[in-house]
């Protein structure tokens, strides 16, 4: 083995270099993003059932499966704000922002 000029050897300075890094990843980790609050599945699910709709019929009408109205519903998916937005012309409330479930203007 090679010693450096402090009398370590090159594997102790590997070892650093890969602490270093390995706390270099950890520092960039993104956080997983946020899901649907509750209050909005449950907002989406008042205002469909207000309206008499099922949620194959509120799927058809913003163009997507009865099982995506049912993720949002239960809040159990990362929010798309197309999808928000659909759901908000068609069930006529607010879905982001403050107010969530008041009728939109």
């Amino acid at each position: 083995m090679y010693s450096d000029s402090a009398g370590g050897t090159n594997k102790a300075r590997s070892n650093t270099d890969h602490q270093k890094i390995a706390k270099l990843d950890r520092e960039n980790e993104v956080a997983p993003p946020q899901k649907l609050s509750l209050s909005v599945g449950k907002a989406i699910q008042q205002a469909r059932q207000a309206k008499g709709l099922t949620q194959k019929d509120l799927g058809q009408r913003i163009n997507e499966k009865a099982n995506v109205i049912n993720d949002y519903e239960m809040s159990r998916t990362i929010p798309n704000q197309q999808v928000l937005s659909k759901l908000e012309r068609v069930l006529g409330v607010k879905l982001r922002g403050k107010n969530i479930g008041d009728p939109l203007h």
